[in-house]
C-alpha cells in the first residue's frame, strides 16, 4: 500500500492552516489586491471582516475581508452582494490572494 493522500489543499502561507480545496476552485483569473488571485466557492478556518462596499474592477461589490483563523493573516475577501447583475455568481464566494496561499498534497 502506498501513502495515504488527502485532498489537495491550499494552506495559509504563513501558519500552513488548511483554509480551502483545490476541488473548490471556480476560477484561477482573478486580480487580487497584490497581483493574481483564485476565487472559491467555499472556504475553511478563516474569519470574516466587516463588511464595506468597495469599488472592484467589475463595480461595486459589499465586501468584508477574511483572515487566517490562527495567525489573522488577511488572505483575501469574500463577495457578500454584488450589485451588477452579470456580477451576482460571485455572491458568498471568496477571493484568495494567490501570494498569501499554499499547495499542499500536491
Amino acid at each position: 500500500m502506498g501513502e495515504v493522500v488527502g485532498p489537495r489543499l491550499y494552506c495559509c502561507y504563513k501558519c500552513r492552516n488548511h483554509v480551502s480545496l483545490h476541488d473548490d476552485i471556480i476560477s484561477k483569473a482573478f486580480q487580487g489586491r497584490h497581483g493574481r488571485a483564485f476565487l472559491f466557492s467555499h472556504a475553511m478556518n478563516i474569519v470574516v471582516g466587516v463588511k464595506e462596499d468597495r469599488h472592484l474592477m467589475t463595480g461595486l461589490h459589499t465586501v468584508a475581508d477574511i483572515s487566517c483563523a490562527d495567525c489573522n493573516e488577511v488572505l483575501g475577501w469574500k463577495y457578500e452582494r454584488a450589485y451588477e447583475a452579470s456580477q451576482k455568481y460571485k455572491e458568498g464566494k471568496f477571493i484568495f490572494e494567490k501570494s498569501k496561499i499554499v499547495k499542499e498534497n500536491w
